[in-house]
């Protein structure tokens, strides 16, 4: 039988388990990872459960596709800014429950969800970041570092603390380790930002306006298709760098703006509403996927090119990503 995920804010099971699954994971080194093994030499550290999955989204970011003119004009990457982000991401999110079924001992735990949009329609924006999700009897609110909350940091005892152990050096680029425990950062919405969170009439206007998922050049310079107005890159008003999934980002901003997001478990209930909304899509539109396997497509991005994963020898393809209900349903879509 389907797991179903869950509204974060509407079930407090769910709620619950999440923050006591992803805390333990954190603590789990028993798979004996380390950062030699996952192809880091030189750093030599092991790497938790949890911390598999930040690396495997930084490596990710930092493996371009060739930029061929027409094809790939803006740095097309192996997650991102192309037809694969959806069916990537999902995969992640499928092996990240995972191991939180594995931790919490309980095969029916299903992801959940944040669905942001309603709290973009809230009004005013500037009173957002105090909204249910970043209360301390939720996920905790902003922080340099985060001190409420169960992914809080205590200056006088940081080995009980959630920490960031690698991140991504805004300035190099490369992956770091803090040379003393660091809590995780969160800004919620820059006091220099006039911008809220993506509202309902932007996820309706994804899912009833566009018919394709994808289009040529398969780039963020999309003008059309879900993929890209869903992971964000195209603005609905001149005034804005981005929207949607890309706007949840911007807007938490800290640790959820590099490559390296998945240190801020926000970064999971973001993604799961994402793949909330493309369900949607399918549901209403059909279960397609483009580019096909053309050699003329960028590789990696093609319908049954392998997605590699860094915490599992399985891989899948996009044209396995595309149904999975008999995985796991939500218990609403938009």
């Amino acid at each position: 039988m389907a797991r179903i995920r869950h509204n974060i804010l509407t079930d407090p099971s769910s709620l619950e388990k999440f923050c006591r699954g992803i805390n333990l994971l954190k603590r789990d080194f028993s798979a004996g990872v380390t950062t030699n093994s996952l192809g880091l030499a030189g750093m030599n550290l092991p790497v938790s459960a949890y911390d598999q999955f930040v690396i495997w989204h930084y490596v990710a970011m930092n493996i371009l596709t060739p930029q061929e003119p027409g094809l790939n004009p803006t740095a097309r990457n192996a997650a991102h800014r192309g037809s694969v982000f959806l069916p990537w991401h999902r995969f992640m999110l499928l092996l990240l429950e995972q191991h939180l079924q594995r931790v919490l001992e309980d095969e029916t735990f299903g992801l959940p969800y944040w669905d942001w949009a309603v709290d973009g329609d809230h009004q005013p924006i500037g009173e957002q970041p105090g909204l249910a999700l970043w209360k301390e009897t939720a996920i905790g609110g902003a922080g340099t570092p985060v001190e409420d909350g169960p992914f809080r940091f205590d200056r006088e005892h940081p080995e009980d603390s959630f920490t960031v152990r690698f991140f991504e050096d805004v300035i190099s680029g490369e992956l770091s380790v803090p040379l003393a425990d660091r809590g995780l950062v969160r800004q919620l919405q820059r006091p220099t930002s006039t911008l809220g969170l993506p509202t309902s009439q932007q996820v309706k206007t994804v899912l009833d306006d566009q018919t394709d998922y994808d289009i040529p050049n398969w780039d963020a310079r999309c003008r059309k298709g879900i993929r890209n107005l869903l992971e964000g890159w195209i603005g609905f008003s001149p005034d804005s760098r981005s929207e949607l999934h890309n706007r949840v980002h911007v807007w938490i901003g800290g640790d959820m703006g590099p490559g390296t997001s998945p240190n801020d478990p926000v970064f999971y209930l973001n993604h799961c509403n994402v793949d909330r909304i493309w369900e949607a899509w399918m549901v209403k539109h059909g279960r397609t996927y483009a580019p096909d396997d053309s050699s003329t497509n960028p590789v990696g991005h093609r319908l049954n090119d392998p997605i590699i994963s860094l915490v599992t020898r399985l891989t899948t393809t996009p044209a396995k990503m595309l149904d999975v209900t008999n995985i796991y349903t939500y218990d609403a879509l938009p």
